[in-house]
């Protein structure tokens, strides 16, 4: 994104660390897909995952966090994909419960990222 233009997202992003402080994985279906990735950053609106082959844009996908922070399931579609690299999704629902975990992760996370940046 070039200079000071305002990023297009409702929330921003915050990145995951590398392990052992900030990995994030999560186990995802998408039709007869199953795979694990790991996530690149996330939000509370979305995420960006690695993969080396990539769902079309518009794909329904079906998310299930492995963290500590609590059970996190999801539904989300598939926003943007670059091949050999990952997909960025959209969520579409999560249920009250996951969505207040979901927002423990997120702010762990941006505590951490915080923490290292001051380093």
């Amino acid at each position: 994104m070039p200079g000071n233009a305002p990023s297009r997202r409702f929330s921003s992003r915050v990145p995951t660390l590398p392990i052992p402080i900030g990995d994030v994985w999560v186990y995802w279906e998408c039709g007869n897909r199953r795979d694990i990735s790991r996530v690149r950053d996330i939000s509370m609106h979305g995420l960006f995952i690695e993969t080396p082959k990539p769902m079309i844009k518009g794909a329904s996908t079906s998310l299930h966090f492995l963290v500590q922070d609590g059970q996190i399931r999801a539904d989300a579609v598939v926003r943007h994909a670059s091949a050999g690299i990952g997909q960025g999704l959209k969520f579409t629902a999560v249920n009250v419960e996951d969505a207040r975990h979901l927002a423990s992760l997120v702010t762990r996370l941006r505590g951490l990222h915080r923490e290292r940046s001051v380093s």
